[in-house]
């Protein structure tokens, strides 16, 4: 239900989609470190499969979306990396369309970058335990403000879409319980597995080393 299809949405939405998509495309690319690529595609790959698992809810069905989860890794590179996925889903499966993909990016790669946000200030605590929640917490408001923006996005292009503009939000309920769990438990792997994942742009990291003392009994991470 999050991929909208094509002939569905007004105009003036489709303008502004496009616009703000392109936008964020060409700034999440500049931020895109070489080194970082392999991850980017990985992840973007992640998505693609991840849209492949439906559930049945009511008269229709929903999808994991792990936006939550890319929006963490990828901060503003999250933005192409949708938009891959989105685009390869709809060449090969049919998934949303193309005229309305930059709709489509701009619902699932927004409450991306603000989950990146959240997490980034959760990070500064050091706390594993905070950190760990946060990112369960960014997994369920992936998914939710995805679904508040679809339903916007169908509110605003006609009358006729309020009906199902609502059972977009309630359908998705499950897939927000779904991803908290899942987004928290791949964040507590990657911190204890690879934490220069994780990387601020400063290009510090998160441990979850004991604190230790050193020479002069000064306490460190």
């Amino acid at each position: 239900m999050a991929h909208i299809p094509d002939g569905v949405i007004s105009w003036p939405v489709l303008a502004g989609g496009i616009v703000t998509t392109l936008a964020g495309c060409a700034y999440g690319l500049k931020k895109l470190d070489p080194v970082a690529i392999p991850r980017t595609a990985v992840l973007s790959a992640t998505f693609f499969v991840a849209a492949l698992v439906h559930f049945p809810v009511g008269p229709t069905s929903v999808h994991l979306m792990l936006n939550g989860l890319i929006g963490i890794v990828l901060g503003w590179v999250a933005v192409p990396a949708i938009l891959v996925g989105l685009l390869l889903q709809a060449l090969l499966f049919g998934f949303g369309g193309i005229i309305v993909l930059g709709v489509n990016t701009f619902n699932l790669a927004v409450p991306a970058l603000l989950c990146h946000g959240l997490f980034q200030l959760s990070r500064r605590s050091q706390h594993p335990k905070i950190i760990i929640a946060t990112a369960g917490a960014c997994g369920f408001l992936g998914v939710g403000l995805t679904a508040v923006l679809v339903a916007t996005s169908l509110a605003l292009s006609g009358k006729e879409f309020a009906s199902a503009a609502q059972l977009v939000v309630f359908a998705h309920l499950p897939i927000m319980l779904i991803e908290t769990v899942f987004t928290a438990a791949a964040i507590a792997l990657l911190l204890r597995v690879k934490p220069e994942a994780l990387e601020t742009d400063q290009g510090q990291e998160l441990h979850l080393d004991h604190v230790q003392e050193d020479e002069q009994g000064k306490a460190y991470v």
